[in-house]
């Protein structure tokens, strides 16, 4: 892309900020320009944050009827799947689908708990709380 092609159109998406991207300048060497959105991005991540919204409302009413552990809202509120969640956390994968389970994360330890508090960035307390069903 030429240095004079980056897209200026304006994106909700960027939250008034601007993006980097590299373009080619008229002597042909890559220069960074800031780029105030493109209409084809932004629409393509609406409709991705949609779908993950989508499926943070399926796992709240599946925790809300006992079908799931509140790990598995809570990985969907903040952005992960059971891959990234395993991997942030140092978790085989295994054991992060094993805890969706809601009699099994009732189960949890203080210590694994605080692995999955660090992940989401929440007071360990909080997951006490959703481990006992009072959140």
């Amino acid at each position: 892309m030429k240095l004079d092609d980056v897209p200026q159109d304006s994106s909700t998406v960027y939250g008034g900020h601007s993006k980097l991207l590299y373009a080619v300048d008229a002597e042909g060497h890559y220069q960074g320009a800031q780029s105030a959105g493109w209409e084809p991005e932004t629409y393509s991540t609406q409709l991705a944050v949609a779908e993950l919204q989508e499926q943070e409302a399926e796992a709240h009413a599946a925790w809300q009827r006992g079908e799931l552990s509140a790990l598995g809202f809570l990985m969907y509120r903040y952005r992960l799947d059971e891959p990234a969640l395993a991997q942030v956390t140092g978790l085989w994968r295994w054991r992060v689908r094993r805890h969706l389970r809601p009699h099994i994360y009732r189960k949890l330890s203080a210590a694994v708990l605080s692995r999955y508090a660090e992940a989401f960035g929440l007071p360990l307390a909080d997951l006490i709380a959703y481990q006992k069903g009072h959140a």
